[in-house]
């Protein structure tokens, strides 16, 4: 019987490894949802790196497998292995492949993070701001009129879509995200409206203005495969359009303390229709609490201890 020829065997194997490796990295199911406009740049780049790293897998491998039933040792067999000192021809292929590979992601890494706006800020102005320094936990108690303790900037040019307004995109919708140990506030500027959660319509550009309180949180929603770090006295943005309606989690990926694995949040993306109206009964509550506390109490007749009563008992000073 006719013996096959490596080279068609090794052709044979090629194909079916490249076949394999494509399938896997279309149907890997390894990420969430698809729910941003940038969501399928990352997904993008990662399905050829799930590729690349599939097919080499096989390939490492199927060898190691191979070479253990080939040359195994056999019964009886007593003598060394051929003394094999260098193949130039072969060391130079598993250099080169390598090297071209990593060049080649490199090079589509950065024109997915431009596409998706990293790359358009014409220079980075690192102009601090100003931070209020607060005791350790104060945080937490702070209220949602002055829990920023920044002095917000109306144009941060670091992060992603940091270039847009230099090139004439102006955004449907600014909310100043502010991130706290251990938790995130949105403050939306337009309508006066604070709260606990991100609400954006879908198919708005929204633009969120990052900043911090105290150390770096970072700002990652899995799902619109976006992450944008808040720094304290350096503001940041990140913009995005959302695609999909739904309610989607907001995570902070940096090591901030203690209880940073609490520290979460969500958005919610409503259809435009149900946007206005969430916006427009969180103003109105707003504006009736902000009435109530002022006809409640005038602070000039309370003495210096019944001012501070509430913010002593928030923060859980004992007597």
């Amino acid at each position: 019987m006719q013996q096959i020829p490596v080279s068609l065997l090794t052709l044979v194997a090629g194909v079916l490894i490249t076949l394999f490796s494509l399938w896997v990295g279309q149907h890997h199911s390894l990420l969430p949802m698809q729910a941003s406009e940038q969501a399928p740049l990352v997904d993008g780049f990662f399905n050829v790196m799930v590729t690349i790293a599939t097919a080499l897998f096989v390939v490492v491998e199927g060898t190691i497998l191979i070479f253990l039933v080939m040359f195994r040792r056999r019964k009886g067999d007593e003598t060394d292995g051929s003394p094999i000192e260098g193949n130039l021809p072969l060391e130079v292929f598993w250099t080169a492949i390598p090297t071209i590979i990593v060049l080649g992601l490199g090079i589509y890494s950065v024109d997915v993070y431009s596409r998706m706006g990293g790359l358009e800020s014409g220079g980075h102005s690192h102009t601090p701001v100003h931070v209020t320094h607060q005791m350790p936990g104060s945080a937490i108690a702070a209220t949602l009129s002055d829990a920023s303790g920044i002095t917000p900037t109306n144009d941060p040019n670091i992060g992603i879509g940091a270039g847009a307004k230099e090139q004439g995109k102006t955004a449907d919708l600014v909310v100043d995200v502010t991130g706290m140990q251990f938790a995130w506030i949105f403050n939306y500027p337009d309508s006066g409206v604070t709260a606990g959660e991100l609400h954006v319509p879908v198919g708005a550009d929204v633009q969120l203005n990052l900043a911090s309180t105290d150390v770096i949180h970072s700002f990652w929603v899995p799902q619109f495969r976006l992450k944008q770090d808040a720094i304290p006295g350096i503001p940041t943005k990140l913009r995005f359009v959302a695609t999909k309606v739904g309610t989607y989690p907001v995570v902070c990926t940096e090591l901030c303390g203690g209880y940073h694995g609490s520290m979460r949040s969500q958005v919610v993306v409503h259809t435009p229709e149900e946007y206005e109206s969430w916006l427009t009964e969180n103003r109105i509550a707003q504006q009736q609490q902000e009435l109530q506390q002022a006809v409640a109490v005038n602070p000039a007749e309370l003495s210096v201890s019944e001012f501070l009563a509430p913010y002593v008992q928030k923060m859980g000073i004992g007597k």
